[in-house]
């Protein structure tokens, strides 16, 4: 039954994202592609955070190396758009990878600083490549598409690295984050070597996210400093939190959905600066409170709920 259903859901995900085009505008087209490079980020965060048990405060920046690569390919190199979506990746993953060497020393409120230091020197070192990064004005992407496009690579990316993940998570890749998770001692006892897989996690981790840095980029028309602020980098945290911590399809979109729309709706409600950002707060406190295991929880919520609702009835 556990897999029928989730056969289902994804039915009539895919039933629904056929749909989409036909019945919404091209402006909305464009939000929901939006959700969708979320998504892949904060699939890709997952991998790190809810199932290896590693804090990162600063997938921003591979967000932003994936983004910059992919830029600078088109720019620089004359590259198709497309073809440099999964090198984005790549190079994030390496940068992972090479992150996640040095981060093996730590772990916790450290390891969440480490990272979060990360995407604050990020922008002083886009500046100081010029040559290649444009500097402060950043790069152009002068390369157009349909809004549709834009909508159709994203979520044809994003249920791509979804069907991978889902098949890495088969694995014994998942047994492995997961007893890391619980208890670092425990795993390293039962033989698992935890710099190995602590470090794939960060590597494969960056990677989703190097992917959605380059969509990002596409679907902007260019690379700045800008496209990549310390505050992303928060926000894909809060879709995790969201989300629930090792969640599942469901979750993850309702996460990537969160940090998008309550950003598009937030200025709406006051125009005066603070406002939008103490709406963003508000609006996650809430969700926080009424569902503490994050959107992944809500079905068990619902039937805990009509389970107690039987039982007083009887």
């Amino acid at each position: 039954m556990r897999y029928a259903s989730r056969l289902v859901l994804l039915a009539v995900l895919i039933g629904l994202g056929l749909l989409l085009p036909r019945v919404v505008g091209d402006f909305r087209l464009v939000q929901v592609a939006t959700v969708g490079i979320y998504f892949i980020a904060i699939l890709g965060l997952n991998f790190l955070t809810g199932y290896s048990g590693q804090i990162s405060l600063g997938h921003g920046a591979f967000m932003a190396i994936g983004g910059y690569t992919s830029a600078i390919l088109i720019v620089h190199h004359g590259w198709s758009d497309l073809a440099t979506i999964p090198v984005a990746g790549l190079v994030a993953g390496v940068a992972g990878l090479l992150f996640g060497i040095p981060a093996l020393r730590l772990s916790g409120l450290y390891l969440a600083l480490a990272t979060f230091s990360l995407a604050v020197s990020m922008p002083s070192i886009i500046k100081k490549w010029e040559s290649e990064t444009g500097g402060s004005s950043g790069l152009l992407v002068n390369v157009f598409h349909t809004n549709r496009w834009y909508y159709t690579v994203t979520w044809i990316t994003a249920a791509i690295l979804f069907v991978l993940g889902w098949l890495l998570l088969e694995t014994k890749f998942s047994r492995a984050w997961r007893a890391i998770r619980d208890s670092e001692v425990a795993a390293a006892s039962m033989g698992i070597d935890l710099a190995l897989y602590k470090t794939l996690a960060f590597g494969i981790s960056a990677l989703y996210a190097g992917v959605a840095g380059a969509l990002l980029v596409i679907l902007s028309f260019g690379a700045n400093p800008g496209s990549f602020p310390i505050q992303l980098s928060i926000y894909l945290v809060v879709g995790l939190a969201v989300s629930g911590l090792g969640g599942t399809l469901w979750g993850l979109l309702v996460g990537a959905a969160f940090v998008e729309y309550v950003q598009v709706w937030a200025p709406e409600l006051s125009k005066s600066p603070g406002v939008p950002t103490v709406v963003f707060g508000v609006a996650l406190v809430l969700v926080m409170f009424l569902l503490p295991g994050g959107a992944a929880g809500l079905p068990a919520r619902l039937e805990g709920l009509w389970r107690n609702g039987l039982v007083r009835r009887g």
